[in-house]
C-alpha cells in the first residue's frame, strides 16, 4: 500500500500523517539501524530557498525538538512519514538529476530532523555523491555526533538552524538543551565544513537584539559560515497545528516588519558575515 503513496508532495505545507502506520515498532527500530528503510514526509521538487540553486528537497519525518513555531509539526512522529526503500528514494531522484545538475542545484534532506534516521540520511547522501548531485543537510544539529568524520565527508553543505541565543530562552522555544547544536558548528569548524546558519525571526519571541547578536558574534568566530538566512516567521503551518489537536502559542503573531527583519540581517552583516 505504502508504495502507491506519492512520494512528491505539492508542497511542504501539505499535511501528511499516518503513512507508517501499518509499519511496527521493530520493523522501525530494525529501520533505523540499518538505514536501508527511511520515513519521508516527501520530495518537493523546485525550491529555490533550501540551499544554493534549484533543489529537490526530502522532507524526513521524525524530530525531538518542539518549536513553538514549526510549520511542519506532522513531520514530529516518525510513523507520519512513508516508508521507502534507500533505492525508491535515489530512484525518484534520479529522475531530476540531469536538471538538477544543469540548473546548480541539488538534493536538501530536511525535516522534521534528518539525523534521527542518521544512517539512512548517510546512506542517501553517499548515494547523491556517486551520482554527482550536490547534496545538502539542514539540520538542528542535536545528534550530530551520530555522523561520523567519514559520513560528513559525503556531505557538501551544512544548513544549521540555531533558533535563538541563550539556555533559558532555547529551552523555552524548542525544549531542548542548546549546547549539542554548538557542539556540531564547532566540530564542523574543525573540519572546514561549508556551513550556512539559518535563524527565524519570531516577533516577541527570537527578536530580541541580544539573540541575533549572540548568534552573530559565535558565527562570526567559526569560520566556516559561508551564509546566514534570516527567515521571517510565517503563519502557513498553524492549520497543521488545529488539525493535529496541538497547542498553538503564537496563534495572534504576524510575521515581523521589514525594518526588524533589517535590524536582524545588519546584527550578522556587523560581524563580517553574508546574510539575507
Amino acid at each position: 500500500m505504502a508504495e502507491a503513496i506519492p512520494l512528491v508532495a505539492k508542497s511542504p505545507y501539505e499535511l501528511r500523517v499516518d503513512l507508517g502506520a501499518k509499519v511496527s515498532e521493530g520493523e522501525v527500530r530494525s529501520a533505523l539501524k540499518s538505514g536501508d528503510m527511511g520515513f519521508l514526509h516527501s520530495y518537493t521538487t523546485g525550491s529555490a530557498v533550501d540551499g544554493p540553486g534549484v533543489r529537490v528537497v526530502a522532507w524526513t519525518s521524525g524530530c525531538m525538538w518542539r518549536c513553538r513555531y514549526c510549520h511542519n509539526p506532522d513531520t514530529w512522529k516518525i510513523g507520519n512519514g512513508l516508508p521507502v526503500s534507500v533505492a525508491r528514494a535515489v530512484e525518484e531522484l534520479r529522475k531530476y538529476a540531469h536538471g538538477l545538475n544543469v540548473m546548480s542545484g541539488g538534493l536538501t534532506i530536511s525535516g522534521g530532523e534528518p539525523l534521527m534516521q542518521h544512517r539512512f540520511t548517510a546512506k542517501l547522501l553517499a548515494a547523491t555523491k556517486k551520482m554527482r548531485i550536490h547534496n545538502v543537510i539542514e539540520t538542528n544539529g542535536y545528534y550530530g555526533d551520530r555522523l561520523s568524520d567519514a559520513d560528513l565527508d559525503n556531505i557538501d553543505l551544512v544548513m544549521l538552524g540555531i533558533k535563538t541565543w541563550g539556555e533559558d530562552r532555547h529551552k523555552d522555544l524548542t525544549g531542548i538543551d542548546a549546547e549539542p547544536t554548538l557542539a556540531f558548528a564547532r566540530r564542523l569548524a574543525a573540519l572546514g565544513k561549508p556551513m550556512w546558519i539559518r535563524f527565524v525571526l519570531v516577533p516577541g519571541l527570537t527578536d530580541d537584539p541580544a539573540i541575533a547578536g549572540g548568534i552573530a558574534e559565535f558565527a562570526s568566530g567559526l569560520g566556516n559560515v559561508q551564509r546566514v538566512d534570516v527567515l521571517p516567521f510565517h503563519q502557513m503551518g498553524r492549520y497543521k497545528w488545529e488539525r493535529l489537536g496541538l497547542q498553538y502559542t503564537l496563534d495572534h503573531v504576524e510575521p515581523p516588519s521589514e525594518d526588524a527583519q533589517e535590524r536582524a540581517v545588519a546584527a550578522f552583516r556587523a560581524r563580517g558575515l553574508k546574510a539575507h
